[in-house]
């Protein structure tokens, strides 16, 4: 009996179309990613380098396209104020606008803008606590943006050849 349940479980798990996310296939061999942006920058470069084929190059001129970081924005707003006018809550922002071509006019991918935000409650009694959770939001929000980008880069395609 437990062997058919196990069965029906595991059919119905493939018949749903669930996979593994595996690597991501990139529309290029090579990818230049400039040193000039912070965190997101370098956690770019090592997941292309260890989930995906396209190999992360230090020179421009030897890549296949180029990444390029047209915004890179993190932003705190009110949401909510006590009735005393102390703030209970925050929402975080995190906007990275970006953009994918081959350094020589043709775009893989044209500029795109990604904007993440999250609600957490503040308490003015533990601001250390509460500060350390907002730079862990903030680290949490990098890493799904780093996600979110590696999808829109794997959809993108490649340039048409210029004909003249």
């Amino acid at each position: 009996m437990r062997f058919v349940i196990a069965l029906l479980l595991a059919t119905a798990l493939a018949g749903c179309g669930f996979q593994l996310r595996g690597t991501a296939a990139l529309p290029f061999e090579t990818l230049f990613i400039p040193n000039t942006t912070g965190g997101i920058g370098l956690d770019l470069k090592r997941n292309i380098q260890s989930g995906t084929r396209t190999r992360v190059v230090d020179d421009q001129k030897l890549a296949q396209a180029v990444l390029q970081f047209t915004v890179d924005a993190r932003e705190k707003n009110i949401l909510s104020l006590s009735s005393s006018g102390r703030v209970r809550e925050f929402q975080l922002r995190y906007r990275v606008g970006f953009r994918v071509h081959d350094g020589k006019g043709s775009e893989f991918l044209p500029e795109s803008q990604i904007v993440l935000t999250r609600d957490f409650s503040f308490n003015d009694t533990d601001v250390l606590s509460k500060e350390l959770e907002e730079a862990q939001i903030f680290r949490e929000m990098q890493l799904d943006m780093v996600q979110q980008i590696l999808r829109r880069i794997s959809a993108a395609t490649p340039p048409k050849p210029v004909v003249q």
